[in-house]
């Protein structure tokens, strides 16, 4: 019997990259899942590579009517939700001198706020449903402490592991785990446009930054999207029905705690 099977899984940002690699392990484990993201063209594509365990659903986490109206999508499709991967996210860096009210502002509206508000209405459906269920954020090494360029998106990753803290903590008595992923640096083609950022601020050829980071990872590399499977479908099954409120590194070594 596959991990997963007959479960309903909510994955927010699963059109690319690390959220599209949680989509295909939990397909693969037998979930049924969601694939929710805010272009709904490369959600629709993405659903339509991955097979029948795919469906495609609009969200914009920053907005609550597109939330509850994931949550309905799902229900309708699916019949219920078992699993949340609170996955999308925003990234920007800028000196702490140069940082902008607007750039605050999107980054907490959808990688803290839109954590927050896509847990509760997740939440609230599995309270009604009755059986319990899971709830995996995305926090990140950039969470664990400051980076001088990147106070804003370090501070949204710290509140995540908070906010992953204090739901677990409250809602473990409706059977509901809450624990959180945070990883270090995943390639993929954001890194591209994070690169390009690095460079302007610190005066970097394109690919420098990239590769001094590369270098600095203890285990020698980047992650892929598959090195952060194995926790979150583990964190997703009930091998982990003893465990609330957790940050897990999985970062080649980066952070120890």
């Amino acid at each position: 019997m596959r991990r997963l099977d007959g479960k309903s899984a909510l994955i927010t940002g699963a059109a690319r990259g690390i959220g599209r690699g949680f989509a295909e392990a939990y397909i693969a484990e037998g979930a049924t899942v969601a694939i929710a993201d805010i272009n709904m063209e490369a959600a629709s594509q993405t659903a339509s590579e991955l097979g029948a365990g795919a469906y495609p659903v609009h969200l914009d986490v920053s907005d609550q009517a597109s939330i509850d109206a994931t949550i309905d999508a799902v229900v309708t499709h699916a019949g219920k939700l078992d699993i949340l991967i609170n996955n999308a996210a925003l990234f920007d860096a800028a000196r702490t001198v140069d940082i902008t009210r607007a750039s605050y502002d999107r980054l907490y509206a959808v990688n803290v706020a839109g954590t927050l508000f896509t847990l509760q209405a997740a939440a609230r459906q599995m309270i009604a449903q009755g059986h319990g269920g899971k709830i995996i954020n995305m926090a990140s090494q950039a969470g664990r402490r400051g980076e001088p360029l990147v106070a804003v998106y370090c501070s949204t990753k710290a509140a995540v592991i908070s906010l992953t803290q204090s739901a677990g903590l409250d809602l473990i008595k409706h059977s509901i785990n809450v624990n959180a992923i945070a990883p270090g640096v995943v390639d993929g083609a954001h890194w591209e446009h994070v690169d390009a950022m690095f460079a302007k601020l610190e005066g970097k050829k394109l690919g420098q930054k990239k590769a001094e980071v590369a270098a600095g990872v203890p285990a020698g590399r980047f992650a892929v999207p598959s090195d952060l499977t194995g926790m979150a479908v583990f964190l997703a099954s009930a091998e982990s029905d003893y465990i609330v409120s957790q940050t897990y590194n999985v970062d080649g070594g980066q952070w120890m705690s």
